[in-house]
């Protein structure tokens, strides 16, 4: 993996007095700490408390962590001169990111410094699994000689499908021709230019894939729409010699049926390198899994090479030196980089938007009638600023954030990696078509700035539609398609598509009660009959037709997306995590 690019610097090396100081209390290479060791006062304190952390933190401009160390609101409010926090690592789920942005501190990561470990451990546990190794090595060990026993399969002339083609499915999909397998894809992003130079060749759904793969392994991302992606369902589909991969998210395998289907001889192996919970828990079906004959198990090994936390380090420190030099950084978590003056007075259109691309991408993609593969890809989007938000001359940080949302319930990185340097060259890669409108004197507008996303497929075809607004810090949903509405797009949504009938909503409740799903806030959205949208015109419409949407806490599984669909007068139902 190439670095971050180490940027000039305007610092005086042989300047000692008044050196910005870094705190970084885990282990970052020598080599990172090269590239800021000239610069910067250095402090690494060992086995640093949360309470020394708080204490020492209000003297620092930077601090660098990996995984150990909690940068929670309150270090965070304490941090008067600090400007950025750098994870070595791709998650950030020890850093309170939303408090960050708060404060104005930047946070960033390396979300393709695993890229080549994560997808190299993908082919290590394919190789296993095809020709036994482990149980191979067990038997050996234990004094056997069972050859005949341990029997393996060739991957050369197999087909290897891949479901995420970002930038760890794209190396795996490159190794497996390099290893003579046919290559076959699922992603609704995936450039087709890419994937033909790179062998491979994509298909529109689940139905395509599944019965042609010999060996199947997923690169996605964990949310609503691939929580249990391949379930009993799916793996019935697949061949009795199959064997399936997972070194991406635990949970996008539906871990009791895939053990169900390894018991049954529904399919014939497994690798796995990240599970539901880790460790496994004591009786759950991820530890009988890891005990299973039948499946090689590893303990999230993806990005544990020398090589992967020698380029993460590296990626961070560069990344720092730049903004402590007033530069931009390469993958900024939280939200497009952009300038101070323009940040407070773009920054909750840029919440909006972000939410907007990520509510499209999982709202669509997740119907019946538009799989994994379909409802997302191959679309012109149109970015349309009404009211005073139209006078704004620099909307790069607006156009990035739609691409992060639109990206990031896709791609292997969460959206982390999109920054305004970068988002242009992201959605040409993800087959993006992006055009902005600014229009400053619109009719029946109601709100001093509105924004508008419209994706159409293909022409004369209805385009699919969502609005917002931005009212004090506040950020709102509008309009769904056709439905006039007002909600916050944050925590985990339900959007039921259903007939405007007397008991819809106590069946809903009731149906989610007996799950023990407690629902916050519920908004109906009614049919516009003669508004900004009514000249439209979807086809197939019904006068009584509404939205309901409603906030909930609690896990919404398939079970529960089934029963709803079920339910008299539901036409559909998509589950959004925002």
């Amino acid at each position: 993996m190439a670095h971050s690019t180490i940027p000039e610097t305007s610092f005086d090396p042989t300047d000692t007095s008044n050196r910005p100081k870094i705190l970084i209390p885990e282990k970052v290479s020598p080599d990172g700490l090269a590239l800021l060791s000239p610069y910067f006062e250095i402090h690494q304190p060992k086995n640093l408390s949360a309470e020394d952390l708080l204490t020492q933190i209000p003297t620092y401009q930077a601090l660098i962590i990996r995984s150990e160390t909690k940068v929670t609101a309150s270090v965070l409010a304490a941090a008067s001169k600090l400007k950025v926090v750098a994870r070595a690592g791709v998650g950030v789920d020890n850093v309170d990111v939303d408090a960050a942005t708060k404060n104005g501190i930047i946070v960033v990561n390396s979300p393709s410094g695993n890229i080549v470990a994560a997808a190299e451990h993908t082919i290590a546990l394919l190789m296993a699994v095809a020709r036994n190794v482990p149980a191979g090595d067990r038997s050996l060990r234990n004094g056997g000689w069972e050859r005949s026993k341990l029997v393996g399969t060739e991957v050369g002339g197999k087909t290897l499908g891949i479901i995420g083609l970002g930038k760890v499915g794209l190396k795996v999909a490159r190794m497996g021709v390099g290893l003579g397998m046919k290559v076959v894809a699922l992603d609704p992003y995936a450039s087709p230019d890419i994937a033909a130079a790179a062998n491979v060749t994509l298909v529109g759904n689940l139905e395509d894939l599944l019965p042609r793969a010999d060996f199947l392994t997923i690169h996605t991302p964990l949310i609503a729409s691939t929580l249990d992606l391949i379930s009993t369902k799916e793996l019935a589909t697949m061949k009795t010699t199959a064997k399936v991969l997972n070194v991406a998210r635990g949970g996008v395998y539906n871990e009791q049926a895939l053990l169900d289907a390894l018991e049954a001889g529904t399919i014939a192996g497994a690798g796995l390198d990240v599970f539901t919970s880790e460790p496994p828990a004591p009786g759950s079906a991820a530890e009988a899994l890891c005990r299973h004959p039948k499946v090689v198990a590893t303990p999230h090994l993806g990005a544990s090479t020398v090589e992967a936390q020698e380029n993460v380090s590296l990626d961070v420190c560069a990344q720092v030196l730049s903004i402590l030099n007033g530069g931009l950084p390469s993958s900024a978590v939280n939200a497009p980089l952009i300038l101070p003056e323009e940040y407070r007075k773009l920054q909750p259109f840029v919440r909006l938007i972000e939410k907007m691309g990520s509510l499209y991408t999982q709202h669509y993609s997740s119907k019946p009638s538009s799989t994994i593969g379909k409802g997302v890809g191959g679309k012109k989007f149109e970015l349309i600023y009404e009211g005073e938000l139209a006078s704004i001359s620099n909307t790069r940080p607006l156009f990035a954030a739609l691409v992060k949302g639109l990206t990031s319930a896709i791609s292997d990185s969460g959206g982390r990696d999109v920054n305004i340097v970068n988002a242009s060259l992201i959605a040409k890669e993800k087959g993006l078509i992006i055009n902005e409108t600014h229009t400053r004197e619109s009719a029946n507008l109601v709100y001093a700035s509105l924004v508008t996303l419209r994706a159409t497929a293909r022409p004369g075809q209805p385009g699919q539609v969502i609005s917002g607004y931005v009212s004090g810090r506040g950020i709102y949903i509008s309009r769904l398609d056709r439905f006039n509405t007002s909600f916050v797009p944050e925590g985990t949504l339900l959007v039921l598509h259903n007939y405007d009938e007397p008991g819809k909503i106590g069946g809903v409740g009731g149906i989610l009660g007996r799950h023990g799903i407690n629902i916050k806030f519920m908004s109906v959205a009614a049919l516009d009959r003669g508004g900004r949208g009514a000249s439209i015109g979807w086809p197939g419409e019904a006068e009584n037709e509404a939205l309901m949407i409603l906030g909930v806490n609690g896990a919404v599984g398939k079970e529960v997306e089934v029963e709803l669909r079920e339910e008299k007068g539901i036409l559909d139902v998509s589950v959004v995590r925002l």
